[in-house]
């Protein structure tokens, strides 16, 4: 962890983690479009026990991480839902060409 020698330096700190964050996301969210290519229908991209695992796996790491489990599970609920909206979407396009 980097030791920062004033507020604004961990201010500065603070902007470069939430843009690397934010990069994560849109990894993921291309990933999310890939894998409707692999399914065959919307049933199967609102699999709730695929969203159930990535809960579990996520809590689990944020409380190895000391981590709020409540706040993680908030966010991923979230992308999650939005995500899945995105995948639809694909789905749907790719099957109408």
């Amino acid at each position: 962890m980097k030791k920062c020698a004033s507020l604004e330096e961990v201010r500065d700190e603070i902007d470069k983690i939430d843009d690397q964050i934010l990069e994560l996301i849109a990894k993921r969210k291309d990933m999310v479009k890939q894998a409707a290519n692999f399914k065959h229908s919307v049933e199967e991209i609102k699999a709730d026990d695929r969203i159930d695992h990535v809960i579990d796996r996520v809590r689990h790491r944020a409380l190895v991480l000391g981590v709020s489990p409540n706040m993680v599970t908030d966010i991923y609920r979230q992308m999650i839902e939005d995500m899945v909206e995105t995948e639809i979407a694909q789905f749907r396009n790719a099957k109408n060409f």
